[in-house]
């Protein structure tokens, strides 16, 4: 019954605050404290067009304690997108940040639909889902699509590197060149932040490096590392890419589900 009612809880909560997170590696939010352990392919605020690909989503950690002991997660779920820039994912409940690893929560898909304006939160064991749509806030024009060119807001490495310079952080990036990951070529930069010695009650100076690998073509990072002395090493990246649209049914809940419409629509949720 508690496994019941907490996988209720976060799917509301998940319909009504399903907008793209953070970039990649860091965390997808969801609102209310709960939090996966994840990203979603693409920038926050942005709708991916003509861009259809299916991938697996793997989010690594590793943090080794002061006795030697060291500590692994991994979290994979699966992730579709089609022509119109409307997404599909599917994942464990498990990798919800302050759940147990152990807790044996179902699985939850979440599909995001830009043009009707439609989160679906679904529930495969109960066969339910849960639907939230938004309206436009004034002067709204609709999502905006993102840049082709890859030169925009989908690249999280110079939006990464600029936050650290605003915050007065020792910051030097460098470009890693292009390499084919996982079928698709993909630009590399490296970002290494510096934090001076004294400033946080650190004896010696601590780096924290940041790689990652965007694809142009999928406008989406496929692969991006952080090592961090205090927390430990992250990475995500993407696996067995699939390019074209996927199927139209994966975008819909099925025709034996239940679905109930949220309380109230949202205003301004942009995509």
């Amino acid at each position: 019954m508690l496994v019941r009612t907490t996988l209720i809880g976060v799917l509301a909560a998940a319909s009504v605050c399903a907008q793209p997170g953070p970039p990649p590696g860091r965390g997808m939010g969801m609102g209310g404290g709960a939090r996966f352990l994840g990203a979603e392919p693409g920038m926050p605020g942005r709708v991916v067009k003509n861009a259809p690909f299916s991938a697996e989503m793997i989010t690594e950690t590793a943090q080794t304690l002061p006795d030697g002991n060291r500590i692994r997660q991994t979290n994979t779920s699966h992730y579709y997108r089609d022509s119109d820039g409307r997404t599909r994912r599917e994942q464990s409940l498990n990798s919800l940040n302050g759940l147990a690893p152990n807790s044996n929560l179902p699985r939850a898909v979440f599909i995001n639909d830009p043009v009707s304006r439609t989160i679906y939160a679904l529930n495969p064991a109960d066969k339910t889902a849960t639907k939230s749509t938004w309206n436009p806030s004034p002067g709204e024009r609709g999502p905006r699509p993102a840049d082709a060119g890859g030169n925009g807001p989908g690249r999280p490495a110079d939006m990464m590197a600029r936050g650290m310079r605003r915050s007065g952080q020792n910051v030097k990036t460098e470009s890693l060149g292009r390499q084919t990951i996982e079928g698709v070529p993909a630009d590399g930069r490296r970002t290494t932040m510096t934090i001076p010695a004294g400033q946080i009650g650190n004896e010696q100076p601590i780096q924290i490096v940041s790689e990652t690998w965007y694809s142009p073509e999928l406008q989406t990072v496929v692969l991006s590392k952080r090592s961090d002395p205090r927390s430990g090493e992250t990475s995500f990246r993407l696996a067995n890419i699939t390019r074209g649209d996927p199927p139209r049914t994966l975008f819909e809940p099925p025709a034996d589900f239940k679905i109930t419409e949220s309380g109230r629509g949202m205003r301004g949720l942009r995509q």
